[in-house]
Parts: C-alpha cells; structure tokens; sequence
C-alpha cells in the first residue's frame, strides 16, 4: 500500500511539474506592463530574463547564446518550432545549409531534402535600438508562438524553424533607460541620446555586414551564412514615410545586376503576402516600390547582404514610439495608386498598433513559409544551383556599361542598316520588326571573350600586406564563402604564385557576394526626369571591398585548378609571421603593412626606440620610404618575436645598422573628436585605434573651446561632419547637434559633451593650438578648417555665374555618392610612406580642392593626392567625373609651428577602406630628423 502510494505521489508530483513547465508566462506577468503600452518600454535585463523563462517554460523553444556583445551582453537567439522539430534541429540545420550551398545535389536529390526539411525563417529586431518596435515586437511574437494553439500557428510550428534574435542587447538597455529615466509617463521622449546605441558604431551597426568587425555583426553573420542559411530573413526598422504607417517589399529599382532573378521574385512573393495580410485585417498604410527609398542594391546592411546569399531578405520600416504620435497628413499619399494600394488616413498613433502590425506581418511570413516550404528550400538550392552553373562556364553579365558599349557599337558601325526605312530586310532578321538593333552588335559585346565574368580570383601570398589580404579572406569566410588556399607552388595563366596563396573560385553558391566583394559595382545612371536631379543611392553606390582594402588580385577568365585546400566553411584564417636574416644590429618592419603599427605601437608602449628610414634603404635590399627599423634588444626581439606570429609580419633582420638616415619616432597626445550623441566616423576610427593599439583620448567642443590645447595634446583629428562650414548656418549643417538638450535637462555625466564647433570660439582655439606646434588631421566636410584658416585652396568643383561669381556645381552637372576613385599620390612623402604611386578612395561626395601653382613652389600648401584622369571612377556612380582632373584631393600646409592635414576623402570609411589607413597612421607619431646616434641605440635597451 506504501508503495502503491509512493508512485501515486511521484506520478502527481510529475503531474505538477509537467504543467509548470509548460505555464508560459505572459508579458505582462514578467515586465509588469503589456507590450505596446503607451510609455512603456522593457530594458535588455528584463527581456534576457524573459527569454530564459520562456526558454524554460516551453517544448517550443531552444535558447542559444550566439555571442557576446561589444559591452559584454550575451546576444541570444530563440529557435522556435514544434516539439518534435526542436528534436531534431540538427538535421533541418544540415539541411538547410546542403540547399544553400548546392553542392553535389542533384535536381532529385534537391526535392528529396526539400520535402524532408522545414523552412528556416529568421526575425531579428532591436538592430537600430531606438526604433523600439523592433525589439518590442520580438519580445511579442515570442509570446505568441510559445502560447497559441490555434490551426494557424500550429500549422507553422510543424512546417517552420524560426530563428528569433536579439540584433542589439546593448541598445536596447542604453535606450530603455534614456527613456524610462523622466518619472512622469506623458514627459518620456527617445530624443537626445547622449551615446551611440552601438558602442562604436551607433546607427552603422547595419552597414557592417559584409564587414563584420563588430562582435554583434560577427554573431549574427555566422548564424546566417554559416550556421543556419535561412531561406527567408526578415528585419525590422522604423520608420515609414510620412504619411504611411510603413515601408515594405517590393523595393525599388536599381537591384544589383548579380542577383539570381529568383531572389527578386521571392521578395516580390513574400511582399504580396504581407500587404494582402494588412488588407485583409483592415490594417492600411503599406507603402512599397517606389512609394519608398529603399531599393536592393546595395550590399552591407542586415537585409541586403542576405540577398547576395539568396536568401529572401525583407525589409519593413514602421511607424511608432512608446509616446503616442500623429500620423501627419501628406496628400498625395492619400491617393491610392501601385505604391500604396490602401492608404493611412491622419490619425493619433499607438504604439500597440505597430506592435499589432509587426505581428500580423510576422504571421504573414511564417505561413508563407510553412505553405510553401518545400519550394522555398528546393528555390535556395535552384539559386545556388544556377549560381554554381555560372561560375563554371563562360558567362556574361549584364549591367549599364554593357547596355552602353552595345549602344556605342550600333552608332560607331558606318556599315548599319537606316532602320526603320528598308523595311523588307527585317523579314530576314537584319533589322528587327518593331524597331531595334540587329542582334550582331550584342554579340560583338556579350560574347567577347575578355568581358567574360572571372571564374575565380588568386590572392597571392606574396604581396607587400598580406597580413591584410587575410582579413579580407576572413570578411569572405565570415559571410560564408567557399575558400582555398595553395598547398604547394602552382601556376595558372602562365603566372607562378608561392604556396599559402589564398584561391576564390566563382562556382559557388554564394557567387553575387564573391563578384560584388571583388568587381566593381556598375550603378546605372539614375535620374528623377532626363535632365533632371538624381536620384540618391539608398546608402552606397559602390563598395568593392577588395578595392579599399589595397588587396592585390589577379582576376581568372578560364577555368583552373591546382593544389588546392578546400578550407571548412567560417574557418577564420591567420597569416604567418617570420624574422628572417639576421638582427644582430636590429630589425625592419615594413611600411606598406598595417599592422606593422600595431607591432611600433607596443614597443613605444615598452620603452623601446623605434626610428623610421626617409629614404628608404638601397641596394640588394631595397626598401620603401618610411619603414621601420629597430635596434637590436633582447626587449625587443621577446616584442617582436610575438608579434611576428600575432600579427602576420614578416619581419627583415639586419646583421649591419642601416648607413642611411633614420628618423626616431615618438608617441603623440592624441585627441579625438566626438559629439553629444556620438558621432559614427569617430567611433570607427575611436575602434581603430584600440585595434591598432594607438592610444587617444575623447574631446567634446567644450574642451577646444577652453582653449590651452597645446598643453594637452600634440595632435587632434576631425571626422566629416565636425567642422561647419565657412559663413554656413551651423544649426543647418549639424541638426542633430541644434536639438540636443540644455544642460538643466541633461545628467551631469553627459553635460561636458554639449556644444559644438564654432567660428567664433573654436576654431580661434584650433588656430592657436596649430601655431603652437600642434597637428590637426581632417578628413571629409571637416577639411572646412583649411577655408576658416585661410589657406590658399579654393573648392575646385564650382563653375563661375554670369555675374562672374563661383558657385558649386549643380547635381546635374556633377554628382558622385559613395564611390571608390582612383587617386595618384607622391609616396615618398611622410603623409603616404607604405603607399604605392596611385590609391583606391572612399569618396562620398567629398571635397576637391585647387591650389594655386604659387603656393604650392612658396610651401604654403603640398599636394598629398590628386585626380590625373578624367575617369578616375572604380566602382559606383560618378556622374560628371571629368570635373574631377587635376583637383586635389588631400594636402598638408604649414600653420605656424604646426600642420594642418586635409584628406578630402572618407580615409577610414566605416573601418573598411584598410589600402588609406596609413593616411591617418603615419601622421599620428612625431617623427624626428637626423640620423641615429649610440646615444640613442643605448636607449634604446
């Protein structure tokens, strides 16, 4: 009977504890408030809780923790589906990612996995923390998954894995706290942010995904391209135009020409369900096409580097705060037409019917998903498939250039047909019925063979950075390409290559990122109207990575092979470091490597002498202007020996001290400028410094306004965006510093970084710290500071009025957005040592300077970079380039006792443009003359 009674215990007791696990706690019960409640918003604390309860709480959920954060948050990600599903998450994960890839499937094989597999969906939010919906809806759409039973969700559960994940953690605190601190609910505003939501990278956070420098883009890309391989990916953003409660698929045009034709399609699929959802629940105010800015060109953000992956990658951009807001009347969206078939008409918005919408946006994906799951699987492997097919034969892509060298062709032939007059030669094919060109003049374009695209691309291992063709490799291996590298010597096109050279073929499934990291992007010209203004880009017009980052390549037409390694997919690579020779006088590092900055930088920090080498050295061991050279230390070899090995350098031991002159190098007080809020171009070159192991110090305005620089720091870089312009209105050009708060209603913590730089007060203070001694590095718009000098430079991009008075070019005439130029450069100038004679720029309609011949022979202004050519575009949009010769792009001119450096072009653009770094690099040491002395050697022990 006792025993009888144990069991019924323990089975009650089982009884018990079944049904608390399954008790799915509500929002409400956890934050204490709905999600969408007016001024309500949970901090990333309470939702890392939450995610753990549900976590614990429900058979529906796996909690995984992707990752840390750049402030040491865990970064998690919910996979939701059924029970049984979550069994067996291993298999639709190797599933998912056999499709994506294609590899060695057949059509047959293909539809087997399909049919077995489950589509794999992922939902993000938070990526921009104060668009709040994002995070907010996660937190809901969790709720409703784990909860409901009804046919619907059921139905998605069985047929879909979802991958819920958290983009931002640190925001999402940063913010909730900004807004929750005012106690009274009505006076809660998002405005003013002190920081960057992003520790480095603020609102760049979603321009970092090609990239994937910060540790949350890390996370998260390789849960896209190497983990996972969803086959839809879904990201929210706020906000919608005004007048529409949202922005969503389909895009508008340009889409990049490298994308399968299928991915477009799907979008164009997923976007139909998503409005017809909204319709259907009386739900207005979708807006697409091109009732928006958003388009598929560019590659870097979230969503967009996903469709160079063929993954459906969606976009929503949504109205809604947590303080309730109007809807404002804007008539002409008021009218319905293709872009926004059921308009929003004005109203008093809530935050819980962004959270409502989100929602049923969210289902909407999901149960296209689970009805069309084997298609979505078998189409990622039809992409890949066709991608693959591409990358193995003689292919030709089509792009604007090609349009135009087809037109070129027609008109040039003085042998064409007068069409359409002699109309019985169409009947035979010479000139076509309805109009067009004879089909001889695209095959004199689209079949020759040296305009093939690449079937693959060689990296050679002995190239003067390597160590920095390897972080390139490892941007590819990040976003989940295919790559190899050389086990022994090999040849290919009658050119010999060196063992550990790196192999990236085009046969591959993910062949739209390898052409769009490595050739260069064609963007159409795009006008409003002929004649018209253009149309701005969405965010880049071109970004060929292999370009900004200098990494020397050659470009295969033929197939090849040879001894090559197949690496495992995301296996992160790191170059090999020698010392070679002998360093019994001491050693050289060389110039032309980045990190070579990161080694000079720790033995400065180490006490130890560094000296760099003006011209260079000659004879058998010729070497460029400005490297490093190193006397002979057991200090220093124990440094150097690290990292050789750490840091990928190949460093030269020299058995004789160098005869030629050596210049000691010193660390320098090094300031950089920043802004309340945070300015993005700071906070990139502020996680540069770290990376590179320069050491530097924040300053707001308030601290150039006191004055006595000169005190404190040896030298000072502006980002663009710093300096106002000349006579401009400040609060005009820098909006977002005319709305930051008084101090009585900022936290004393934050105060110190009002302000901003003034004519009047700044930059007499920037003047006196130059004729004192100091440097001040500008890049970008901050290069106004040459114009408030009074340098002898002018703007080089005007033309002259009928009244005889300069004013800017007008976009019609001339407009370059973000772009890569070629300029050339005099290499054996201290400003550019470690750079060849020509350089690719980051140029976003940048400034371009003229400089009269007689203050470059006075030494007033030198020349650091200028345009030679008249078509200096690489890759992107430069309408009006020619405008561009003879201009200078970047200078140093002598202000008193100091040097003002202006770089005109975005040098350290976004962390990405590694081939202009040193531009910024070599003039943050002070760099004496004269040669080395035993003095100096001794002190060098």
């Amino acid at each position: 009977m006792r025993y009888f009674s144990s069991i019924l215990f323990v089975a009650l007791l089982l009884s018990l504890t079944t049904g608390w696990t399954q008790s799915i706690p509500s929002p409400k019960e956890h934050f204490g408030f709905n999600i969408g409640d007016d001024y309500k918003l949970a901090t990333y604390t309470q939702t890392e809780a939450y995610f753990k309860k549900i976590a614990a709480a429900s058979d529906r959920v796996k909690l995984v923790d992707i990752g840390l954060t750049e402030e040491g948050r865990h970064q998690y990600m919910l996979i939701v589906s059924s029970p049984e599903n979550i069994k067996k998450l291993d298999r639709y994960k190797e599933i998912s990612q056999k499709l994506a890839r294609a590899e060695n499937l057949t059509d047959e094989q293909a539809h087997a996995l399909a049919d077995e597999g489950k589509a794999v969906v992922w939902i993000d939010g938070g990526l921009h923390a104060t668009e709040t919906v994002g995070t907010h809806q996660l937190i809901e759409t969790i709720y409703q998954l784990v909860s409901r039973k009804d046919p619907e969700t059921m139905r998605i559960l069985d047929k879909d894995v979802i991958l819920l994940t958290h983009a931002n953690p640190d925001g999402q605190e940063i913010v909730t706290n900004w807004y929750m601190r005012e106690p009274t609910p009505e006076k809660r505003l998002l405005d003013n942010l002190p920081r960057l939501y992003q520790k480095y990278a603020g609102h760049d956070n979603n321009r970092d995904f090609f990239m994937l420098n910060m540790k949350e883009t890390q996370n998260i890309g390789r849960q896209l391209f190497v983990e996972w391989i969803p086959q839809i990916m879904y990201n929210h953003h706020q906000r919608g135009p005004a007048g529409s409660v949202l922005a969503g698929p389909p895009y508008r045009d340009p889409f990049n020409y490298v994308f399968d034709p299928m991915m477009i399609t799907g979008i164009d699929a997923l976007g139909a369900a998503m409005i017809n959802r909204l319709n259907g629940e009386n739900k207005p105010g979708f807006t697409r096409l091109g009732g928006s800015v958003f388009s598929t060109w560019y590659n870097g953000g979230l969503r967009t580097t996903t469709h160079f992956h063929n993954m459906i990658g969606l976009l929503t951009e949504i109205i809604g705060d947590p303080t309730p807001e109007d809807v404002p009347l804007v008539p002409k969206r008021l009218i319905p037409n293709g872009n926004t078939p059921f308009p929003v008409t004005p109203q008093k918005w809530h935050f819980k019917q962004s959270i409502d919408y989100s929602l049923s946006l969210n289902y909407a994906v999901l149960d296209y998903a689970a009805r069309q799951s084997d298609q979505l699987l078998y189409n990622i492997y039809r992409m890949g498939k066709n991608s693959i097919e591409r990358g193995s034969k003689d292919y030709w892509a089509l792009s604007p250039k090609r349009i135009d060298a087809i037109e070129e062709a027609f008109k040039n032939d003085p042998k064409k047909a007068t069409p359409p007059t002699n109309a019985a030669l169409a009947q035979y094919g010479m000139i076509p019925r309805g109009g067009g060109m004879p089909v001889k003049y695209y095959d004199t374009i689209m079949k020759a063979p040296v305009l093939r695209d690449p079937r693959g691309f060689i990296i050679p291992q002995n190239q003067p950075d390597f160590a920095t063709a390897v972080k390139f490799i490892n941007a590819l291996i990040r976003t989940g390409i295919q790559v190899q590298q050389a086990t022994a010597d090999f040849s290919v096109a009658g050119k010999k290559y060196p063992a550990g050279s790196f192999v990236v073929k085009t046969d591959q499934s993910f062949r739209p990122h390898v052409l769009d990291m490595f050739e260069p992007q064609d963007h159409p010209n795009d006008f409003q109207y002929p004649g018209g203004p253009p149309v701005r880009p969405y965010d880049a017009a071109g970004w060929t990575l292999a370009y900004l980052m200098n990494v020397k390549f050659d470009r295969i037409l033929d197939g090849f092979d040879g001894p090559f390694r197949k690496l495992p997919y995301g296996e992160l690579q790191s170059p090999e470091g020698h010392i070679t020779g002998t360093p019994t006088a001491g050693y050289l590092l060389s110039a032309k490597s980045n990190n070579s900055f990161i080694a000079v930088n720790d033995l400065l920090a180490s006490g130890i002498d560094v000296y760099r080498m003006p011209n260079g050295m000659g004879g058998k061991s010729t070497v460029e202007s400005g490297v490093f050279f190193v006397p002979a230390s057991a200090k220093a070899k124990g440094l150097l020996d690290k990292s050789a090995k750490e840091f990928g350098l190949e460093i030269t031991g020299l058995a004789k001290r160098p005869t030629t002159s050596l210049a000691k190098v010193s660390p320098m007080r090094i300031a950089l400028w920043d802004t309340y809020g945070g300015s993005m171009p700071s906070g990139w070159i502020r996680w540069m410094m770290e990376q590179y192991h320069f050491p530097m110090k924040i300053i707001y305005p308030g601290d150039i306004d006191a004055g006595d620089l000169r005190k404190k720091y040896d030298l000072i870089v502006f980002v663009s965006r710093a300096i106002p312009p000349v006579g401009g209105k400040e609060e005009d050009v820098f909006s977002a510093l005319s709305r930051e708060p008084k101090p009585e209603n900022t936290p004393a913590e934050y105060q110190p970084r009002l302000g901003k730089i003034t004519a009047t007060k700044s930059i007499p203070s920037l003047k006196a710290f130059l004729e004192a001694g100091g440097t001040v590095v500008t890049i970008g718009s901050s290069t106004n500071l040459a114009y408030h000098l009074g340098l002898p430079v002018k703007n080089a991009l005007t033309e002259m009025t009928a009244s005889g008075q300069d004013k800017p070019l007008p976009n019609e005439k001339y407009y370059i957005p973000g772009s890569v130029l070629r300029v050339n450069l005099d290499s054996t100038q201290h400003a550019t040592w470690g750079m060849a004679n020509q350089t690719d720029v980051y140029f976003d309609a940048s400034p371009v300077f003229k400089i009269a011949p007689d203050a470059i022979a006075r030494g007033l202004v030198k020349p650091l970079a200028w345009f030679d050519s008249p078509k200096p575009l690489r890759s992107g949009w430069a309408w009006g380039q020619a405008y561009l010769q003879d201009g200078v792009a970047a200078f140093v001119a002598p202000v008193g006792s100091g040097k003002l450096y202006a770089f005109g072009p975005e040098i350290t653009f976004r962390a990405q443009a590694h081939g202009t770094f040193k531009l910024l690099f070599n003039q943050l040491y002070m760099v004496g003359t004269g040669s080395q002395t035993d003095s100096d050697h001794a002190a060098g022990e």
